[in-house]
């Protein structure tokens, strides 16, 4: 716990605490990133799942890809932040434990859907993508659910 608590000492964290508008700044970015987030996961599942036919689903996939990457790199960013405030806190919350778990299974969800997108035949990627995308939406959908457990505990 010590190296929690030393960073909770940090001059930058403490300013963070006693400003007026730091820490209401950087949780409307944090739930903004999550927003887009899950937002383009949710829809590029969608498309893989079968939805939005219309749309040619390859370049419609990697648009969402990217912009799912650049918001996961935002919310990684400023859940960093919000974590230093009470670290010490946080790092014991069975809950938050829970949503780094959801992300990382998530994260190793996406790397075997990237895997099976480059290595199996057409018929055989359609259907294991298609299980893969489920399993994202019930990943992510249950990374939110923990999010906002956290701030009512």
């Amino acid at each position: 716990m010590e190296p929690l608590q030393a960073i909770e000492q940090l001059d930058a964290v403490k300013l963070l605490k006693t400003s007026y508008f730091a820490y209401p700044v950087v949780n409307a970015v944090h739930i903004a990133a999550i927003g887009a987030l899950l937002t383009s996961v949710a829809l590029m599942d969608l498309r893989i799942l079968g939805a939005f036919r219309a749309l040619p689903e390859r370049p419609f996939v990697a648009l969402l890809r990217r912009l799912a990457f650049s918001a996961f790199a935002l919310a990684v960013l400023s859940g960093l932040v919000l974590f230093s405030v009470r670290a010490s806190y946080y790092a014991q919350m069975p809950v938050f434990l829970a949503k780094m778990a959801l992300i990382v299974l998530a994260g190793a969800n996406f790397a075997v859907f990237a895997a099976v997108d480059k290595g199996r035949g057409a018929n055989g990627r359609r259907v294991a993508s298609r299980a893969l995308a489920a399993i994202s939406v019930m990943l992510w959908s249950a990374v939110l659910l923990c999010g906002r457990f956290i701030g009512f505990q």
